[in-house]
Order: C-alpha cells, then structure tokens, then sequence
C-alpha cells in the first residue's frame, strides 16, 4: 500500500523549553499529520546522548535508555508531579525565549533535571506500584542506572577510566554502591519510567490517528555505554577492557583514509551462542514505542569494517563478515512481520541487496544523489522500485533549497530542469519540484523532511556528517506551519495515490 510520511526529529518541535519534547507540541504536529493525509511520522533516534558527543542521536550512552530530555514537562504538572507555579519558577531562571530555533542543550538538561528531581520527590510519596511494576519488568534498567549515577559520582569520567573495582564491576564495590547512592539510582530509574510512560501515550494517540511511527536504530554504540560496561563479552573488547577493534568504513572515493568512527565492534560469535539474544531485546524495547525501524549503517549486519584499536585512519582495516544468515532467521522468528526499513546507502555489495530483498525489508532512494547522471542512477525515479522509501533528503543531507543553493553543480541543476522539463529558478522552485517527484515515485512510502515542505535554506540542517558539533539543533517555530499547507500536502498525496 502507498504512503506518505514527513520526517522530523521529536528535538526540532518548538516548545517553551529549549528542546522539542512529548507534550502539547507533539500532539499538535500529529494533528497536523493526520490533516494532511499523512501515514508516518519518521523520528531520529531517541536514545540517550553525550554532550561530549555532540548531543549526537547516533552516539548512544545505551542502546536502550530513553533521552529524558524528550519529557515534556506540561505533561508533569497535568499529571499532577509538578505544580504550574514550580514550573513557572524553574523555567525562569532560563532564557529559553532567545533562539526559538535552535535547541539549547545546556540549559534544557539542567531544567529537565530540575524538573525531574521535583516530581521524582513528589511522586515517591503517593502509589508507587506502576513505577515498581516498570522497575521490575525492565531488565537493562538498574544496571543503566547503576551506570548514569556511577559516571556522575565521578565528574562524568567514562566508565573505563572508573576505579578499578567499578571498572570491573566487583560486587563488593557495587553492593557498597548502591547502598550509598540508592536516592539517585532511583532518580535515574523514575527519568526513564517518565520517559517511556509518555512515549507510550504519543505512540497510541499517532495509531489512533492511524498513523505509524517510524524510529530510528543506530548499529552501534560508543565506547563509553552503559551496555558495553554490564557486557563486556559482548563486544570485542580484551581481558583488561580495552577495544580490540573499532568501527568504521573503508577508504572510497570521498575519503582516502576511509572513516572511523570508534565504536566497538561486536563479537558475533558469542552473540550467535545465546541466539543474539542482546539483539532481540533491543529491537524488542524499540518496537515498544515505534510501529517500525529504520536500521541505520545496515550493510554493517552483514559484515562490517573493523580496525585494529589505535589506528589514527581506517585504512588498515578488513571486512569481517556477520553470520547473518541465522542472524536474520533469528529476527524473522522473533518478528514475524520484519517491521524494519535497511540504511542502503553508499556503496553497497549484492549479498546486502540479497539479504534486504529476502526479507522484504525496504531499501532507501535519495534525491539529490540522483541528477549528477540520472540517465543510469538508481535514485532517479525512473529507476525507482517499489520497495522502497523515497526521500528527498534525509537528516545527514542538506534541505533541498539549501543543496541547491550551496551545494548543487551545475551539471545537476540543469539535468534536473530537463528531467522535469522546466527551468528551476530558485531554491523555493527546487523544494517544491523535488518534493513533488518524491510524492509521485513509485516508491511505496515517500516521506518528505518537513524543512521541505516549509521550503527552508540550510540554516534548517540538521547534521553536517563528520563535522564534530553545530548539529542536532534546528528547531521549528511555533508558527512555522502555514495555512492551507495540510490540504496542499493532502492534495498531491492524493493524486498520486497515497492516500
């Protein structure tokens, strides 16, 4: 069946503190989604991040615990945790009026964590039992965190550089731990009960609307995750807890020395042993809060480029293969409906192709790849095949006005003006023509960058890849949406049969 959906990261909502979140914000975009014909909602990952990081979605301290900055603190005090009056005076202490466009981390954490504490403090003197009942059903959760306070207690230090007797997890030193620090352990175990229990409620409320939303898996995980630190074993990391080999890409025609990026690679051949049961849990906890998943780096589940540790390129690296044939048949016995979309982009081999095709598991086709040589270019939309979702950019790309006002050849913007028979005058011409092709494709599922629809330049841009901060911080205005856009948006998606 056709469809369509807009991607937009829950950070980019506007919202009164600094950072999109859950509440009233998210319910008002979905409204706007349903209203104009849309399916999908396509988020980036939500995972908890490092400001060492970048604030990067794709560099998770866990695999599974949620960024409670996402926690929407109206929510809070209609839930009765907070009061309006505290609310007004944390908030004030904040500027968060100054850059309605951008995300302030810094000071959205500190109120966030402020925020949290109180209603943490409030709640823990009424009915516990449903945060009992989340606590005890939530395996990864006292270990994650056991980990957060852990780092906290010393000056946000990785855990690999923790005492000794924490680095390795001696049960003495952790028994000893808990017992003095049990307050703040269960602070961070209530910042996840909060963040799953409202992204429970904005997940029903899209399926009521029958919409779907689509999350976001990055492969790996850094170094310094909570996971690698409870799991060693699984990760290729030696005796003394040191990375054996890291992840990256090898050279190719963008870069000579390749990109590494430093995570620690898996250990498949223990993962395989227990039926990749780590694996299985994790898209477990995913799909708990999204309808489907979108795999990034997925070549990287068939065999991936591992480097030894300590190399200052990827050049030295070697392609290590996943056994993925049993890996996949684990998936597919665990998710009867595969409800994952595969990151094929780049330079991918034909047993990638042959392993997303086995398992109907939609591929990716950009747009602006495709008009360097669309005669013969799998993202021209004359080569478009149906399983597939179509974009016209996604979050590691410029908007579309904004790749062709900086980033476009000349070559491209005149192969594009005669694949759609008219001259492109400007940036605002391009989005709108581009999102149109996209909407008109073959393709499945078209989902279109909601900086696109608004036909925004590239101060909207969400990541430059490889460039080490700036990113993850567009926001939308609160009055960014403009009238009649719903019924437009319906109207094309209509036309081309995705309604």
């Amino acid at each position: 069946m056709r469809s369509a959906g807009i991607l937009l990261p829950v950070t980019s909502l506007p919202s009164k503190f600094g950072i999109g979140d859950f509440g009233p914000e998210a319910v008002k975009f979905a409204d706007f989604l349903h209203d104009a014909g849309q399916k999908i909602w396509q988020v980036l990952p939500m995972t908890t991040i490092d400001p060492g990081c970048g604030n990067s979605p794709y560099s998770p301290t866990s695999a599974f615990a949620g960024n409670y900055l996402l926690v929407s603190p109206e929510i809070l005090a209609d839930e009765g945790m907070i009061t309006p009056d505290e609310l007004e005076k944390m908030s004030a202490k904040y500027d968060f009026a100054k850059n309605p466009e951008r995300v302030d981390y810094e000071s959205a954490r500190a109120f966030k964590t402020e925020v949290l504490n109180a209603a943490h403090k409030r709640y823990m003197k009424g009915n516990t039992s449903d945060f009992k009942a989340f606590s005890a059903s939530t395996e990864w959760l006292e270990d994650f965190a056991l980990f957060s306070v852990i780092k906290q207690v010393n000056g946000g230090a990785a855990w690999y550089d923790w005492p000794e007797d924490l680095k390795h997890r001696g049960p003495e030193a952790i028994r000893r731990f808990k017992a003095e620090y049990s307050a703040e352990i269960s602070r961070q175990e209530f910042y996840q009960y909060i963040f799953f229990r409202q992204v429970k409620a904005l997940h029903e409320y899209l399926n009521e609307l029958d919409i779907q939303i689509v999350g976001d898996m990055p492969l790996y995980v850094t170094l310094d995750c909570a996971d690698v630190w409870q799991n060693p074993s699984q990760f290729d990391i030696d005796e003394d807890l040191n990375p054996v080999t890291v992840a990256g890409v090898p050279p190719d025609y963008f870069s000579e020395t390749g990109q590494l990026w430093g995570n620690p690679c898996y250990k498949w051949d223990v993962m395989e042993k227990d039926g990749f049961a780590w694996w299985i849990h994790r898209l477990k906890n995913l799909l708990a809060m999204f309808d489907k998943i979108r795999i990034d780096h997925f070549r990287g589940l068939v065999a991936y480029w591992a480097v030894p540790y300590g190399e200052e390129t990827a050049k030295n690296g070697e392609w290590v293969d996943v056994p993925y044939e049993k890996f996949f048949a684990a998936l597919k016995e665990k998710f009867p409906s595969m409800p994952f979309w595969a990151e094929n982009l780049g330079i991918i081999t034909p047993d990638v192709e042959e392993v997303r095709k086995n398992y109907n598991l939609p591929g990716m086709l950009v747009l602006h790849f495709a008009f360097g040589n669309p005669w013969d270019n799998p993202y021209a939309p004359h080569n478009h095949t149906r399983d597939s979702v179509v974009y016209t950019g996604t979050h590691d790309n410029n908007t579309s006005r904004g790749w062709f006002e900086n980033d476009a050849s000349e070559d491209e913007i005149n192969n594009f003006a005669s694949y759609i028979g008219r001259g492109v005058m400007d940036g605002f011409i391009f989005a709108s023509e581009v999102t149109r092709l996209a909407v008109s494709s073959v393709a499945d599922t078209a989902i279109i960058p909601m900086q696109d629809y608004l036909r925004l330049g590239a101060d909207a841009r969400i990541n430059i890849p490889s460039t080490p901060s700036g990113n993850w911080a567009w926001r939308m205005r609160n009055d960014a949406i403009p009238d009649g856009l719903a019924d437009r948006i319906k109207a094309a998606c209509k036309l081309y049969g995705r309604i």
